[in-house]
């Protein structure tokens, strides 16, 4: 009886690889029956040029199908080379790798965050986090890495800095200190779908600037409430246990040689530290200049053909914006190298090139789930399942009939829904502005605050669901740092990690909405929740 038991409680892990080769197969085999069965939808989309409104057709495409077969085979590097976790993470992780093998991580962060309470420390990270969605989704490949750095260099465990990163990035997707990314890819559709109500109705980008700001905040402090009092004490300690036991006597005379290693340490980090703070200056200067057009050889990093500066700046041929994480990756780099001298930590380019070669290697079998996922999510947006879903909803939106409070929760949790199936927001805002914007005008809601809704609805799930792109860099991350290889990290062990966050956060979100709507606060200059 007791060796059956054992049986019962044994369990077979999957590696996330495995998982989702067997994704991939089950979205084709389904795209084959529903295909079979003619699922499909319409929904209407406006078209920018003409501002009429054009029903749209479309239906699930069958992968087991000859063309089918011919895109998973004929389209498995192209899907893999254009993923964009897979470009923006091998960036980052040069840039990361360098600054960390010259040690200006570990000096920077120790000086930084070692004696700084916890809870303050996890708040900046969220907050950094949270406003990174400035620049698309960027901060998922440069955030990840380096929390779950610091984490570890400051006696932390570094899970709970990936944990902290992804969370931050993803449940707060869309709130910033300023007008970026998301406004310049929904104002469009905001703007033209008010038209059909109201020709003169004028939709700035500044429209949610008061919003973002402050959500931004209020969405870190609970985030770091639920990091702090619930995550934490769950995930626990790294435990690593020293190898070698030191007797009494060596310990004493070690702490006297390392006493006097620590004083010229400490003074050639000093040393590293000023020759950063340098070259930061420097470069931060020169990228500066390159974002001010009009200036002698200045707006190389600006799209000029744009009219506004925003748009040139933030728009989706401007170089800062497409160019984001090189420029990071160039600033670690640099005040990388210029710590290595000062501190003297660089022996010659050999060693740090075989230092780095070391560092990165640890992230091999990273690269080996990123070109898993790339074709997992290749063929499921090829199957069109995500996007019929996405319209049956605002479908059913559309013959919902609510006002005032009960339209917006309504609103807020369909798209949230419709997120986990389809995560870009630009496409689902293309699908629910039709709809949502008039729905609420006609309801004495302003266009401007169904932009807001749109937003936070993006968020509240955008961390729970594999499809998202950057989850296979929070999922790659766990099982980097996992010391317990025999349990990785699966989809449901990742989940299960952070559903506190997401089930907390889902309720706040609603609640801040709610309250925003009923104070009639201001959500941008000039702008109401009420027409």
């Amino acid at each position: 009886m007791k060796e059956k038991r054992k049986l019962k409680l044994k369990k077979f892990y999957f590696h996330p690889i495995t998982v989702f080769l067997f994704l991939t197969f089950l979205v084709m085999i389904l795209s084959g029956i529903l295909s079979a069965f003619q699922m499909q939808a319409t929904y209407n989309t406006i078209n920018l040029n003409t501002n009429e409104l054009e029903p749209t057709l479309v239906a699930v495409k069958n992968l087991l199908s000859f063309d089918g077969m011919k895109f998973l085979i004929g389209g498995a590097t192209t899907n893999f080379i254009s993923f964009s976790p897979l470009g923006t993470l091998l960036l980052a992780l040069i840039g990361i790798t360098i600054a960390e093998a010259t040690g200006f991580i570990e000096a920077l962060s120790k000086r930084c965050f070692k004696n700084m309470p916890k809870e303050i420390f996890t708040f900046i990270i969220l907050f950094i986090a949270t406003i990174s969605s400035l620049i698309n989704e960027v901060g998922y490949a440069i955030l990840i890495p380096l929390a779950a750095l610091i984490y570890f260099i400051n006696g932390r465990n570094p899970i709970l800095g990936i944990v902290t990163a992804f969370c931050g990035v993803a449940f707060g997707y869309g709130v910033t200190i300023f007008v970026g990314s998301m406004e310049v890819a929904l104002m469009d559709y905001t703007r033209t779908a008010a038209w059909l109500i109201d020709e003169n109705m004028h939709i700035s980008l500044t429209s949610n600037l008061f919003f973002i700001i402050a959500t931004s905040v209020i969405i870190s402090i609970i985030g770091t409430f639920i990091i702090e009092k619930i995550i934490a004490p769950k995930i626990g300690k790294y435990k690593k246990e020293d190898e070698f036991a030191k007797t009494e006597q060596y310990r004493v005379i070690n702490l006297e040689e390392e006493e006097q290693k620590r004083i010229e340490r400490e003074r050639y980090e000093k040393r590293g530290l000023r020759f950063s703070f340098i070259a930061f200056i420097v470069v931060l200067i020169l990228f500066i200049y390159a974002l001010i057009p009009g200036l002698p050889y200045s707006g190389m990093l600006l799209d000029m053909n744009e009219k506004t500066y925003l748009n040139q700046v933030f728009g989706d041929n401007s170089y800062f914006q497409s160019g984001f994480t090189c420029l990071v990756t160039i600033i670690l780099i640099v005040v990388g190298l210029a710590y290595g001298f000062g501190a003297r930590t660089i022996k010659n380019d050999k060693k740090l090139l075989e230092e780095v070669g070391n560092k990165f290697s640890k992230t091999a079998n990273i690269f080996v789930l990123i070109f898993v996922v790339s074709q997992f999510i290749a063929v499921f947006k090829e199957s069109n399942i995500g996007l019929i879903i996405t319209a049956w909803l605002a479908n059913l939106l559309e013959h919902l009939e609510f006002t005032g409070i009960p339209l917006i929760v309504v609103t807020l949790i369909i798209i949230a829904i419709a997120n986990l199936f389809l995560t870009s927001p630009t496409t689902k805002w293309m699908v629910f502005s039709p709809i949502v914007v008039p729905m609420f005008m006609q309801a004495n809601i302003s266009p401007q605050f169904a932009q807001v809704v749109m937003r936070v609805g993006n968020s509240m799930t955008n961390g729970f669901t594999p499809i998202l792109a950057s989850f296979v860099i929070f999922i790659g991350y766990l099982n980097i740092y996992n010391l317990n290889k025999q349990k990785p990290y699966t989809i449901r062990k990742s989940l299960q990690l952070i559903t506190p966050y997401f089930l907390i956060i889902f309720v706040a979100w609603i609640l801040i909405v709610v309250g925003w709507y009923i104070t009639g606060l201001p959500i941008g200059p000039g702008v109401s929740p009420t027409l």
